[in-house]
């Protein structure tokens, strides 16, 4: 799989990988390594999806309707990501996304025989509903820091919510944030999100 990397100033405590959102390419969230770890306690990461697909840029899954991956190319990219992601050379390892993205990082941090993350950061995402996949939600779960637009156009907020209400039902430790924007990210979560991460690795 391609990525960037940054390297963690010093003794690497983990690993934080970033997905991107549709259409884009590893380069999109790079910066966001710093604004999330501005320590660089971390490897940071950023992968790109493996499929090319209309209207250009790099994809995880075809989208035949938002909040439902297409099961014939989620799978295939969840295997990759998945094999990646468990040849990193690191115990812990923060998973996070934009859209996309934050979809990926909370099928590979919650998905059935899965290992745990450190924690999970998802901006404007939601927990898949795909055939043949299926998220643990045993204890014990990551800490989840969720962060979604009030007016997003694109993934309606209340994918946002129910990925919050279904994670603290199941005894999750979440921080829930909705900002009054579209589908972007609010500088003001990733200061939350910042906060979580440090908190999850002590």
């Amino acid at each position: 799989m391609i990525a960037l990397e940054r390297p963690a100033d010093g003794q690497a405590a983990g690993a934080l990988v970033l997905f991107h959102g549709r259409g884009t390419d590893e380069r999109d969230l790079y910066p966001l390594l710093d604004a999330l770890d501005p320590e660089r306690r971390l490897h940071g990461y950023t992968p790109r999806g493996p499929l090319a697909l209309p209207p250009g840029g790099a994809h995880w899954y075809i989208v035949p309707r938002v909040g439902f991956p297409d099961p014939g190319t989620f799978h295939p990219s969840y295997a990759e990501a998945s094999a990646w992601l468990d040849a990193l050379p690191y115990e812990r390892i923060v998973l996070g996304g934009f859209s996309q993205g934050a979809v990926m990082s909370l099928a590979l941090g919650l998905g059935a025989g899965r290992p745990r993350p450190a924690a999970i950061v998802a901006f404007s995402g939601f927990i898949p509903v795909v055939e043949g996949w299926e998220a643990n939600l045993a204890a014990p779960l990551p800490p989840v820091t969720i962060g979604h637009g009030s007016f997003d156009p694109v993934i309606d907020v209340s994918f946002g919510r129910a990925a919050r209400d279904l994670l603290v039902e199941a005894g999750a430790d979440v921080e829930y944030r909705e900002s009054a924007m579209g589908h972007q990210i609010d500088p003001s979560s990733v200061v939350v999100a910042r906060r979580r991460i440090d908190e999850a690795l002590g």
